[in-house]
């Protein structure tokens, strides 16, 4: 998958996050929004870490592992 799939795929879950989350103002959202809304956001990090594992391919050739998706638990659990 190229950045710009990555990208793309990005925009439909941010597009899709934020019609969940302006459901949410005022009365919340149901138990499965909610779910899929937690969702999203482990996918959107997913994303994010694939194109971060990428750019350290890119910038340090010799050291950096092959870029690969990485387990929900996994980039959940990383410190910010």
């Amino acid at each position: 998958m190229a950045d710009d799939d990555i990208f793309g795929r990005i925009d439909q879950l941010v597009d899709e996050e934020r019609e969940l989350r302006s459901r949410a103002v005022g009365s919340g959202l149901s138990d499965s929004d909610s779910q899929r809304l937690r969702h999203l956001e482990e996918r959107l990090d997913q994303c994010w870490d694939l194109l971060r594992q990428r750019r350290a391919r890119d910038d340090f050739p010799d050291n950096a592992e092959e870029p690969a998706v990485r387990p929900v638990d996994e980039v959940e659990s990383y410190r910010q």
